[in-house]
């Protein structure tokens, strides 16, 4: 019997028989990987616009904080030092830094409240008067937004003048004098600031209650609720999101006012009643020369007015909001 081999021929080895070997092709970028650079790259000239505009004085901020930085050091006199957390040791050492923080922190409170209830209701009222009286509301607080903060702070100075102002002599308060006390002139600041920024609020949620659907309010309405009923339960929470960015603008601004506290208060009141931390801030930078104290409230400022916003984000992811 023959026996029948079979023979079985290993795989050629690549190239062997001469033909070239081929290289794997690298496979292109997805689109979607290509389309995700594409909005950065639009936006590199603006971020390197603002990182030269924002990054670096931040970090000069911060550099002279630590730093020992008077008047004889910007005019050569004495050498700059390194005083490390010096500066931050004098600044919470000082009992008139916690009560120009509490105060501020009072004051930014209060208008950022009133800005939001006044900006929201009227923004409400808005969808429900005719055209006419609209656009006239309308045009009346672009201008009070579009008039400088130094102008509309010596106006209303001059409105409340104890002497030559109108306002007292309507109200019958004589030579009542509101810079005077306190807390009247923490309350004259407060309503200039709420005049010029209500505005903004008032506009940018009249456009989001122009974009809900009038179909959900209409059933709203039909369904019994008052107007307080509809804004809470259907308006506000169709809003949140901006509601989150005109709260979180409002916060910066209010807490860093200076302009209508240092014009309508001659530079933060009798004694320093009326002081807020970037009025105090420049009282220690300019009027007395410790730019480093001044540098050091800077940064505090920055501090807590990061802290307010990402607890504030924090809090409304939590609740499950979309940012």
């Amino acid at each position: 019997m023959t026996a029948h081999t079979t023979l079985h021929k290993a795989p050629a080895a690549p190239g062997a028989s001469g033909a070239p070997a081929r290289t794997p092709r690298r496979r292109p970028a997805s689109p979607a990987r290509r389309s995700g650079w594409t909005p950065w790259l639009y936006l590199l000239p603006a971020l390197v616009l603002l990182g030269g505009l924002l990054v670096y004085p931040i970090y000069q901020l911060g550099l002279i904080s630590f730093l020992e930085y008077t008047q004889a050091q910007v005019s050569g006199g004495e050498p700059t030092t390194f005083q490390g957390f010096g500066n931050y040791a004098t600044l919470f050492g000082d009992s008139q830094f916690w009560q120009v923080l509490l105060a501020t922190v009072l004051f930014a409170t209060a208008c950022v409240l009133a800005t939001l209830f006044v900006g929201c209701a009227l923004a409400v009222l808005l969808t429900r008067i005719r055209a006419l009286p609209r656009l006239a509301l309308m045009m009346a607080a672009l201008g009070a937004w579009a008039t400088p903060a130094i102008t509309g702070s010596t106006v209303w100075v001059f409105l409340f003048d104890p002497d030559f102002g109108p306002v007292n002599r309507v109200l019958g308060l004589g030579d009542f004098s509101w810079t005077y006390g306190r807390y009247s002139a923490f309350a004259l600041v407060l309503l200039e600031v709420l005049w010029c920024s209500f505005p903004f609020v008032m506009v940018t949620v009249y456009a989001g209650i122009r974009a809900i659907p009038t179909e959900v309010l209409e059933a709203a309405s039909l369904d019994g609720a008052s107007q307080w009923r509809i804004w809470r339960s259907v308006m506000a929470p169709m809003l949140r999101p901006i509601l989150i960015v005109v709260t979180i603008q409002s916060v910066i601004w209010d807490f860093k006012v200076f302009t209508q506290i240092y014009v309508m208060t001659n530079g933060g009141g009798i004694a320093g009643q009326n002081l807020v931390l970037n009025v105090y801030a420049y009282q220690k930078a300019f009027a007395s020369s410790q730019y480093s104290l001044g540098s050091a409230i800077g940064v505090v400022m920055l501090v807590i007015l990061l802290a307010v916003t990402l607890v504030y984000l924090r809090l409304v992811r939590r609740q499950g909001e979309e940012l």
